[in-house]
């Protein structure tokens, strides 16, 4: 019988226990300052804690690349490709705005973390049954209160690591709220943990935030409008993503390469030194 392998067991006997103290603790926080909060800032920062001691306890070391293209209190509809559940930490640590997610809405099930997602200000969306005026009705609340909003727009997360086509129904109502979208793009998650997985791992990961897309002029956009908007989103994201990940891995296969030539190198080595010794 084969045991699993050291990550597994951190995962699931340090990892785990670790993240279900910070999600009871700082829910709790999160979800008591909501009662004098409304606004939910205070949530939110419970939740920069809470990734912050995700990454760091898993072990996740963050480079984030273009920040300054982005102008602090500027309200703005972020968007990113979707590797791994850790990319909302990576997200939420990183980028010093007020962040509200799109949630599936089974996630409000969920204890603690569904409540305070609730209590929070997060909009969730009915993918069954889906309220597209009263989702823009709080969307244009959040933005009244100079919130930023965070979407995954694939729908799910990648299975290999490419970036799935980004559905149309988001940036629809982002060009008619009128806001600047911010193409993310989140390399190295999936080494951390990959869909369908149940082990972590200590890895370095990538948020590339790019130039702004300016709202939309369009007075009344269509579908069309917003797939187009879409596919030029998913351009800039999906080829950063593939050209960063061709990298590293090309990087780990010469690293790999290099380890076999020492080895052979030192075979041979050996086998020259015990010819050497017969000789004698």
């Amino acid at each position: 019988m084969r045991l699993p392998p050291y990550h597994w067991w951190r995962t699931v006997f340090y990892l785990i226990p670790a993240i279900s103290l910070y999600t009871i603790v700082l829910g709790a926080l999160s979800i008591l300052s909501s009662l004098v909060d409304r606004r939910g800032h205070v949530a939110h920062a419970c939740a920069r804690a809470w990734s912050w001691l995700i990454l760091k306890t898993t072990g996740v070391r963050v480079t984030v690349e273009g920040l300054e293209r982005v102008t602090p209190g500027t309200t703005y509809i972020f968007v990113s490709n979707h590797q791994s559940i850790y990319d909302i930490p990576v997200i939420f640590a990183s980028l010093p705005f007020q962040l509200r997610i799109i949630a599936k809405a089974s996630l409000a099930r969920f204890p603690v973390l569904g409540w305070h997602l609730k209590r929070g200000g997060h909009l969730f969306v009915d993918r069954q049954h889906p309220d597209r005026a009263g989702i823009l009705e709080r969307w244009r609340a959040l933005v009244s209160d100079g919130l930023s909003l965070i979407i995954f727009a694939e729908g799910t997360r990648s299975w290999d690591g490419r970036v799935a086509r980004f559905k149309a129904g988001s940036f629809l109502l982002a060009m008619e709220a009128g806001l600047p979208v911010v193409p993310l793009a989140v390399i190295g998650t999936r080494a951390v943990m990959p869909k369908g997985r149940l082990r972590t791992e200590p890895a370095d990961v990538t948020l590339v935030v790019h130039d702004p897309i300016p709202a939309s002029a369009i007075a009344e956009p269509t579908v069309r409008d917003a797939k187009a908007l879409a596919d030029r989103v998913h351009g800039v994201v999906a080829a950063t993503v593939l050209e960063r990940q061709e990298g590293r891995t090309a990087g780990r296969q010469e690293e790999r390469q290099e380890g076999r030539r020492a080895e052979r190198q030192e075979e041979r080595q050996e086998g020259r030194r015990a010819e050497r010794q017969e000789g004698r």
